[in-house]
């Protein structure tokens, strides 16, 4: 290499995004993730002992799966291939294992096979993995942002080891900083920056976990000094503010963490708590999550958890949605949020959950059982005359328009489905249904003696 060439690659390397320059290449440089990589964990003993097994990294993005990735190729004796679901198929595929073959007849080494967005293939395409990483011809790294339980098939899934990488620690997020900051050859030491404490915890803020946006926003926030405020080496959270955009809040919406939010805020709901829901709710809608799929899990609710302990909280939740529906983004937030507290606070029932449940059961075990001939219709003569609506009583011929008979047929007319609680509303129904029960049973005591002293009557 010439001076020339060294001076090529030398500025080639300066180009390249500071986050992507400042990727440690040593497992002892690689900050966080203690308990993945700390001294004496599986993977690290893995690595040092050059003793690598299949493993899929998952964690959210900035985390170090492909950072990780590159340090064990580095630090083991192996051939390095890497692949990205994105660019790459199967074509591109037969390709590495014939290099694969060709590592280990005549280099006697392993390859190592790193996969980004591995989620992104296919049941076909990660098929095709499968043969060779049970041979061991390749040792498989792949990376995702999803749970691998979802998007990995289940026989390649069996042949790795999963190991999930958490988002970066506030601690760690502020080293990694401080390291790039003071780094000369491939940070931007060479400009003498000074950060303040408040600027610094407004980068680490607005990274939300991602050492990748960190680095890029420290790399914003430091050309904007530069160009916009010469002799100006401190950074301030003034600058930082006016540089970067504010954080966008790490979320799929149709991955694990939509799941887990829509979790949180139902369970939130549940368990009686407004402030839990207040606060998931704007976690949702910060990040973009369609608010009316929000308001349609809040009617689900109403239903499932409260039910008639407050039949007031139906209404509420079609009138938050409709709402929602008629004013829109921003100021619709504001009946979302209404629904959501009355929903936190409202008394808790899910009879009507378990109830409806117990019925589908039932219907699936008991099948079609036919309709009770007192309480079908009888629109014609005939259907009269085969019984059709014999003996039916009519309710509001009956005192408080209750009349004690059977409505369900023979084989379940004893089952009770609904159960209410003595919570809200539902004490009310409750106290109702007893009533109901207590006229039911002395009138059908009272038919069984009627019965009774009619048979002893035909004997004698």
């Amino acid at each position: 290499m010439d001076l020339f060439d060294y001076t090529a690659d030398k500025e080639s390397f300066h180009s390249r995004p500071l986050a992507d320059r400042m990727r440690p290449e040593r497992l002892d440089d690689f900050i966080g993730q203690e308990r993945l990589i700390g001294q004496g964990s599986l993977l690290r003993r893995a690595i040092e002992e050059d003793r690598l097994f299949s493993v899929i990294f998952w964690g959210p993005p900035g985390s170090g799966k492909t950072t990780l990735a590159r340090i064990i190729a580095g630090e083991t004796r192996s051939h390095y291939e890497t692949f990205s679901a994105v660019l790459s198929g199967v074509k591109e595929l037969r390709a590495v294992i014939e290099r694969a073959k060709s590592e280990r007849k005549y280099h006697n080494r392993r390859t190592i096979l790193f996969v980004d967005e591995i989620h992104r293939f296919n049941k076909a395409q990660q098929d095709a993995f499968l043969p060779h990483v049970e041979s061991g011809l390749i040792t498989l790294i792949g990376a995702t942002t999803e749970n691998p339980s979802f998007e990995v098939i289940a026989p390649l899934l069996s042949r790795t080891r999963v190991f999930v990488l958490e988002p970066h620690s506030r601690e760690s997020l502020t080293a990694i900083l401080k390291r790039a900051l003071t780094d000369r050859d491939r940070g931007v030491g060479t400009l003498s920056l000074a950060v303040d404490d408040e600027a610094l915890s407004r980068l680490v803020d607005a990274a939300d976990g991602d050492a990748r946006t960190a680095l890029s926003n420290l790399e914003a926030v430091a050309s904007f000094v530069v160009s916009s405020q010469p002799g100006q080496k401190t950074i301030t959270r003034e600058t930082v503010e006016t540089a970067i955009e504010t954080k966008s809040l790490r979320y799929d919406k149709s991955g694990e963490e939509h799941y887990n939010l829509i979790s949180a805020f139902h369970k939130s709901l549940r368990g009686s708590d407004p402030d839990a829901a207040l606060y998931w709710l704007g976690r949702m809608l910060a990040a973009g999550e369609a608010p009316l799929y929000i308001a349609r899990r809040m009617v689900r609710f109403a239903s499932e958890d409260v039910g008639n302990a407050d039949p007031q909280a139906l209404s509420l939740s079609v009138a938050a949605m409709q709402a929602f529906h008629f004013i829109g983004l921003p100021e619709g937030e504001l009946a979302l949020a209404q629904a959501a507290v009355y929903l936190a606070t409202a008394p808790k029932s899910n009879a009507l959950y378990t109830g409806y449940a117990q019925v589908k059961r039932t219907i699936h075990e008991t099948g079609t059982l036919p309709v009770p001939l007192h309480i079908r219709n009888a629109p014609t003569g005939l259907m009269k005359d085969l019984g059709y609506g014999k003996d039916y009583r009519y309710a509001h011929n009956h005192t408080d328009a209750y009349a004690p008979q059977d409505y369900l047929p023979d084989t379940v007319k004893e089952t009770v489905f609904y159960r209410p609680t003595n919570r809200g509303y539902e004490k009310i129904i409750a106290e109702r249904l007893d009533t109901w029960r207590k006229i039911k049973k002395r009138a059908t005591t009272e038919q069984g003696k009627k019965e009774e002293k009619g048979d002893s009557n035909n004997e004698s």
